[in-house]
Protein backbone atom coordinates (compact mmCIF):
# COMPACT_ATOMS: atom_id res chain seq x y z
CA UNK A 1 0.00 0.00 0.00
CA UNK A 2 1.24 3.49 -0.88
CA UNK A 3 2.14 5.85 1.93
CA UNK A 4 2.76 9.62 1.87
CA UNK A 5 6.31 10.88 1.52
CA UNK A 6 7.92 13.84 3.24
CA UNK A 7 6.30 16.66 1.25
CA UNK A 8 4.03 19.00 3.22
CA UNK A 9 2.20 22.23 2.43
CA UNK A 10 5.36 24.04 3.56
CA UNK A 11 7.70 22.21 1.15
CA UNK A 12 9.30 24.23 -1.61
CA UNK A 13 7.92 22.03 -4.40
CA UNK A 14 4.42 22.38 -3.04
CA UNK A 15 4.72 26.15 -2.65
CA UNK A 16 5.97 26.44 -6.25
CA UNK A 17 3.08 24.36 -7.56
CA UNK A 18 0.58 26.38 -5.56
CA UNK A 19 1.84 29.66 -7.04
CA UNK A 20 0.98 28.39 -10.54
CA UNK A 21 -2.61 29.36 -9.75
CA UNK A 22 -1.57 32.93 -10.67
CA UNK A 23 -1.19 34.07 -14.28
CA UNK A 24 1.95 36.09 -13.58
CA UNK A 25 3.79 33.10 -12.12
CA UNK A 26 2.67 30.86 -14.98
CA UNK A 27 3.98 33.40 -17.47
CA UNK A 28 7.28 33.76 -15.63
CA UNK A 29 7.94 30.04 -15.27
CA UNK A 30 6.31 28.71 -18.45
CA UNK A 31 4.51 26.13 -16.32
CA UNK A 32 0.93 25.34 -15.33
CA UNK A 33 -1.18 22.79 -13.46
CA UNK A 34 -3.32 19.95 -14.81
CA UNK A 35 -5.75 18.56 -12.28
CA UNK A 36 -7.72 15.32 -12.16
CA UNK A 37 -7.15 11.87 -13.69
CA UNK A 38 -8.27 12.72 -17.23
CA UNK A 39 -6.14 15.85 -17.53
CA UNK A 40 -3.12 14.12 -15.94
CA UNK A 41 -3.52 11.10 -18.22
CA UNK A 42 -3.52 13.27 -21.35
CA UNK A 43 -0.66 15.42 -20.05
CA UNK A 44 1.47 12.34 -19.42
CA UNK A 45 0.96 11.28 -23.03
CA UNK A 46 1.94 14.71 -24.41
CA UNK A 47 5.32 16.03 -25.50
CA UNK A 48 6.29 19.72 -25.58
CA UNK A 49 7.60 21.54 -28.67
CA UNK A 50 11.13 21.10 -27.33
CA UNK A 51 10.68 17.33 -27.26
CA UNK A 52 10.44 17.13 -23.47
CA UNK A 53 7.68 15.39 -21.57
CA UNK A 54 4.98 17.93 -20.70
CA UNK A 55 4.64 16.65 -17.12
CA UNK A 56 7.39 17.68 -14.72
CA UNK A 57 5.99 16.02 -11.61
CA UNK A 58 2.72 14.67 -10.21
CA UNK A 59 1.31 15.10 -6.71
CA UNK A 60 -1.11 12.31 -5.81
CA UNK A 61 -2.95 11.17 -2.71
CA UNK A 62 -2.61 7.62 -1.44
CA UNK A 63 -6.08 6.79 -2.76
CA UNK A 64 -5.36 8.21 -6.24
CA UNK A 65 -2.01 6.40 -6.40
CA UNK A 66 -3.70 3.10 -5.70
CA UNK A 67 -6.58 3.82 -8.08
CA UNK A 68 -4.41 4.86 -11.05
CA UNK A 69 -1.27 2.68 -11.01
CA UNK A 70 -0.88 3.04 -14.79
CA UNK A 71 -0.50 6.81 -14.41
CA UNK A 72 2.14 6.41 -11.71
CA UNK A 73 4.07 4.08 -14.00
CA UNK A 74 3.95 6.68 -16.80
CA UNK A 75 5.25 9.54 -14.66
CA UNK A 76 8.94 10.26 -14.25
CA UNK A 77 8.36 11.95 -10.88
CA UNK A 78 5.38 10.92 -8.75
CA UNK A 79 4.95 12.24 -5.21
CA UNK A 80 2.59 10.41 -2.88
CA UNK A 81 1.27 13.10 -0.55
CA UNK A 82 -1.43 13.65 2.02
CA UNK A 83 -4.86 14.89 1.02
CA UNK A 84 -4.17 18.35 2.44
CA UNK A 85 -1.18 18.82 0.09
CA UNK A 86 -3.27 18.12 -3.01
CA UNK A 87 -6.04 20.34 -1.66
CA UNK A 88 -3.48 23.11 -1.10
CA UNK A 89 -2.27 22.94 -4.72
CA UNK A 90 -5.54 22.20 -6.50
CA UNK A 91 -7.85 24.91 -7.78
CA UNK A 92 -11.11 22.96 -7.59
CA UNK A 93 -13.36 22.89 -4.54
CA UNK A 94 -13.38 19.08 -4.48
CA UNK A 95 -9.96 17.88 -5.73
CA UNK A 96 -9.77 14.47 -7.40
CA UNK A 97 -6.49 13.51 -5.78
CA UNK A 98 -4.11 14.22 -8.68
CA UNK A 99 -2.33 17.40 -9.78
CA UNK A 100 0.48 17.56 -12.36
CA UNK A 101 2.97 20.40 -12.73
CA UNK A 102 3.44 20.81 -16.48
CA UNK A 103 5.49 22.67 -19.06
CA UNK A 104 3.51 25.11 -21.18
CA UNK A 105 1.86 23.71 -24.30
CA UNK A 106 0.95 27.10 -25.76
CA UNK A 107 2.25 28.07 -29.18
CA UNK A 108 1.72 30.68 -31.91
CA UNK A 109 -0.34 30.75 -35.07
CA UNK A 110 2.74 29.66 -37.01
CA UNK A 111 2.30 26.20 -35.47
CA UNK A 112 -1.29 25.86 -36.66
CA UNK A 113 -0.89 23.73 -39.82
CA UNK A 114 -0.66 25.77 -43.02
CA UNK A 115 -3.15 23.42 -44.65
CA UNK A 116 -5.63 23.54 -41.77
CA UNK A 117 -9.22 23.17 -42.93
CA UNK A 118 -10.96 24.00 -39.66
CA UNK A 119 -9.80 26.45 -37.00
CA UNK A 120 -11.53 28.41 -34.27
CA UNK A 121 -10.41 31.89 -33.21
CA UNK A 122 -11.46 32.96 -29.71
CA UNK A 123 -11.37 36.76 -29.62
CA UNK A 124 -11.33 38.26 -26.13
CA UNK A 125 -13.16 35.40 -24.45
CA UNK A 126 -12.99 36.10 -20.73
CA UNK A 127 -14.79 33.20 -19.06
CA UNK A 128 -12.51 30.22 -18.27
CA UNK A 129 -15.32 27.68 -18.57
CA UNK A 130 -16.32 29.01 -21.97
CA UNK A 131 -12.79 28.94 -23.37
CA UNK A 132 -12.21 25.45 -22.04
CA UNK A 133 -15.49 24.24 -23.54
CA UNK A 134 -14.65 25.76 -26.94
CA UNK A 135 -11.24 24.05 -26.95
CA UNK A 136 -12.96 20.76 -26.11
CA UNK A 137 -15.53 21.29 -28.90
CA UNK A 138 -12.77 22.13 -31.39
CA UNK A 139 -10.96 18.92 -30.51
CA UNK A 140 -14.14 16.86 -30.79
CA UNK A 141 -15.01 18.37 -34.19
CA UNK A 142 -11.56 17.61 -35.57
CA UNK A 143 -10.33 21.21 -35.79
CA UNK A 144 -6.64 21.71 -36.57
CA UNK A 145 -6.09 24.33 -33.90
CA UNK A 146 -7.48 27.02 -31.62
CA UNK A 147 -6.20 30.60 -31.66
CA UNK A 148 -6.78 32.56 -28.46
CA UNK A 149 -6.54 36.20 -29.47
CA UNK A 150 -6.69 39.63 -27.90
CA UNK A 151 -7.30 40.13 -24.18
CA UNK A 152 -8.63 36.66 -23.53
CA UNK A 153 -8.41 34.56 -20.39
CA UNK A 154 -5.17 32.59 -20.08
CA UNK A 155 -5.65 29.15 -21.69
CA UNK A 156 -3.49 27.72 -18.89
CA UNK A 157 -5.79 29.04 -16.18
CA UNK A 158 -6.66 26.01 -14.00
CA UNK A 159 -10.38 26.41 -14.71
CA UNK A 160 -9.74 26.48 -18.46
CA UNK A 161 -7.49 23.42 -18.27
CA UNK A 162 -10.12 21.54 -16.26
CA UNK A 163 -12.93 22.50 -18.67
CA UNK A 164 -10.99 21.15 -21.67
CA UNK A 165 -11.11 17.64 -20.15
CA UNK A 166 -7.71 16.86 -21.65
CA UNK A 167 -8.31 18.39 -25.08
CA UNK A 168 -5.75 21.10 -24.30
CA UNK A 169 -3.09 18.48 -25.05
CA UNK A 170 -4.55 17.27 -28.35
CA UNK A 171 -4.27 20.22 -30.75
CA UNK A 172 -2.25 23.44 -31.10
CA UNK A 173 -3.42 26.22 -28.78
CA UNK A 174 -1.97 29.43 -30.22
CA UNK A 175 -1.94 32.71 -28.33
CA UNK A 176 -1.81 35.98 -30.28
CA UNK A 177 -2.30 39.60 -29.17
CA UNK A 178 -3.59 41.08 -32.43
CA UNK A 179 -6.99 39.81 -33.58
CA UNK A 180 -6.79 41.68 -36.89
CA UNK A 181 -3.39 40.17 -37.67
CA UNK A 182 -4.79 36.68 -36.95
CA UNK A 183 -7.65 37.25 -39.39
CA UNK A 184 -5.25 38.50 -42.07
CA UNK A 185 -2.87 35.58 -41.56
CA UNK A 186 -5.61 32.98 -41.93
CA UNK A 187 -7.04 34.67 -45.01
CA UNK A 188 -3.57 34.77 -46.56
CA UNK A 189 -3.55 30.98 -46.29
CA UNK A 190 -6.79 30.72 -48.26
CA UNK A 191 -8.93 30.13 -45.18
CA UNK A 192 -12.30 31.87 -45.12
CA UNK A 193 -13.00 33.62 -41.83
CA UNK A 194 -16.61 33.36 -40.70
CA UNK A 195 -17.59 35.64 -37.84
CA UNK A 196 -20.25 34.09 -35.62
CA UNK A 197 -22.74 36.80 -34.65
CA UNK A 198 -26.43 36.62 -33.82
CA UNK A 199 -27.01 39.68 -35.99
CA UNK A 200 -25.20 38.25 -39.02
CA UNK A 201 -26.92 38.55 -42.39
CA UNK A 202 -26.02 34.99 -43.43
CA UNK A 203 -27.66 32.01 -41.75
CA UNK A 204 -25.60 28.95 -40.86
CA UNK A 205 -27.77 26.79 -43.11
CA UNK A 206 -28.07 29.20 -46.06
CA UNK A 207 -27.43 27.48 -49.38
CA UNK A 208 -24.81 30.00 -50.50
CA UNK A 209 -22.58 29.48 -47.45
CA UNK A 210 -19.72 27.17 -48.45
CA UNK A 211 -18.89 25.28 -45.26
CA UNK A 212 -16.85 22.70 -47.19
CA UNK A 213 -14.13 25.31 -47.79
CA UNK A 214 -11.24 25.74 -45.32
CA UNK A 215 -12.78 27.77 -42.52
CA UNK A 216 -11.84 29.67 -39.39
CA UNK A 217 -14.73 30.46 -37.06
CA UNK A 218 -14.27 33.78 -35.26
CA UNK A 219 -16.01 33.75 -31.88
CA UNK A 220 -16.34 36.93 -29.83
CA UNK A 221 -16.68 38.03 -26.23
CA UNK A 222 -19.51 36.43 -24.24
CA UNK A 223 -21.12 39.72 -23.23
CA UNK A 224 -20.28 42.08 -26.09
CA UNK A 225 -19.80 39.81 -29.09
CA UNK A 226 -17.50 40.93 -31.89
CA UNK A 227 -16.68 44.59 -32.51
CA UNK A 228 -17.87 45.87 -35.90
CA UNK A 229 -14.26 46.43 -36.95
CA UNK A 230 -13.44 42.75 -36.59
CA UNK A 231 -16.68 41.54 -38.16
CA UNK A 232 -15.97 43.80 -41.14
CA UNK A 233 -12.68 41.97 -41.75
CA UNK A 234 -14.37 38.56 -41.89
CA UNK A 235 -15.45 37.03 -45.19
CA UNK A 236 -19.00 36.51 -43.90
CA UNK A 237 -20.89 37.26 -40.69
CA UNK A 238 -23.00 34.23 -39.83
CA UNK A 239 -25.82 33.67 -37.35
CA UNK A 240 -27.06 30.38 -35.96
CA UNK A 241 -30.85 30.28 -36.54
CA UNK A 242 -32.94 30.25 -33.37
CA UNK A 243 -35.80 27.91 -34.19
CA UNK A 244 -37.51 28.00 -30.81
CA UNK A 245 -38.15 30.72 -28.26
CA UNK A 246 -34.65 30.93 -26.75
CA UNK A 247 -33.19 34.43 -26.73
CA UNK A 248 -29.80 33.20 -27.90
CA UNK A 249 -27.19 30.45 -27.61
CA UNK A 250 -24.29 30.66 -25.21
CA UNK A 251 -20.80 30.91 -26.63
CA UNK A 252 -19.71 27.30 -26.23
CA UNK A 253 -22.96 25.95 -27.69
CA UNK A 254 -22.78 28.29 -30.68
CA UNK A 255 -19.16 27.26 -31.26
CA UNK A 256 -20.09 23.58 -31.15
CA UNK A 257 -22.92 24.04 -33.66
CA UNK A 258 -20.73 26.03 -36.07
CA UNK A 259 -17.75 23.68 -35.82
CA UNK A 260 -19.83 20.58 -36.39
CA UNK A 261 -21.66 22.19 -39.32
CA UNK A 262 -18.28 22.75 -40.95
CA UNK A 263 -16.96 19.32 -40.00
CA UNK A 264 -20.02 17.67 -41.58
CA UNK A 265 -19.57 19.51 -44.87
CA UNK A 266 -15.83 18.95 -44.95
CA UNK A 267 -16.54 15.26 -44.57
Amino acid sequence: MASPGDLTVRSGRVKTARRLATRAFRARTGEFLAEGPQAVREALAAVSDSGQDVVIEVFATVEATERYPELEQSAEVWHVVTDDVVADIADSVTPQGLVARCRSVLTTIEDVPQDARLVVVCAEIRDPGNLGAVIRCADAAGAAGVVVAGESVDPLNPKVVRATAGSLFHLPIAVEDDVEAVIAELQSRGVQVLAADGAGETGLFDADLDLAAPTAWLMGNEAHGLPDAWSALADRVVHVPILGRAESLNLATAAAVCLYASAREQG
